[in-house]
């Protein structure tokens, strides 16, 4: 199998090479410190299985292998800990490869062979489950056949866009194939439906005002989309008391 080890401690990297190496079975095509340098790698080499760390700065395992998911044909991913005993118990419950550190090269092997592709609704309950993950960070927008991270904290809304939802953020806007009652629900603390069809993130709404037709309208404090931002008569009580609590 062709294998891509994720860590961002040097010395875990060059650990997981050496016992692969010597074993011989498999090949290492590639290592990333970092989960957005793992996107990237997994994009461009398709490795079979991902040796991926779980706990990371940045972009936790959980997180990477969420967007890892995206492409076309997700790798198995065998995720490395070091000991954490609601972790382990979350993995063995989920039947989910796992290594502890120091990886053992008998306990790498058995591993290896039960690797298999996890579900990311399997990821959502590893990381209910151990307290490992506390949600993304980042969203992730197909381009042709690249994968493009777009950190949540630079988006002002969703909106649907027929079967898929737009993103619209500081930096532009982009489509991205998730729905938007599970987006409202995982970003809940930062964000507020305003009708049916878009959701807001509190910290970017400025005011409320009316327009000519006497409907509630959402005035962003940087305004970077097109989109008419009213408010409907179901949500308005709820935006408004989101905006009161800051």
């Amino acid at each position: 199998m062709k294998i891509l080890i994720v860590d961002d401690e040097p010395p875990a990297r060059d650990r997981l090479r050496q016992l692969i190496d010597d074993a011989g079975e498999h090949e290492v095509i590639g290592e990333a410190g970092n989960g957005r340098e793992a996107l990237d790698l997994a994009r461009q080499k398709k490795p079979d299985v991902i040796l991926l760390d779980i706990r990371m700065p940045g972009m936790d395992g959980i997180e990477t292998a969420h967007h890892l998911n995206q492409g076309d044909a997700p790798p198995a991913v065998v995720f490395t800990t070091a000991y954490d005993e609601y972790a382990i118990e979350a993995f063995e419950t989920n039947a989910i490869g796992y290594v502890l550190k120091p990886v053992r090269r008998e306990r790498l092997a058995q591993a290896l062979a039960r690797a298999a592709r996890i579900t990311n609704e399997t990821l959502d309950d590893i990381g209910q489950q151990s307290g490992l993950n506390t949600g993304r960070n980042h969203l992730c927008a197909r381009l042709h056949d690249e994968l493009k991270l777009i950190p949540v904290s630079n988006v002002q809304y969703f909106v649907a866009d027929q079967k898929y939802v737009s993103v619209v953020h500081a930096d532009g806007r982009d489509l991205i194939e998730e729905s938007l009652k599970s987006l409202e629900s995982e970003f809940a603390e930062r964000f507020v439906r305003i009708h049916r069809a878009a959701v807001v993130a509190v910290d970017s709404i400025d005011a409320l005002k009316r327009d000519d037709d006497g409907r509630m309208q959402v005035i962003l404090r940087v305004d970077t989309g097109d989109d008419e931002l009213i408010v409907s008569r179901r949500h308005a009580a709820n935006v408004k008391r989101r905006l009161k609590e800051g």
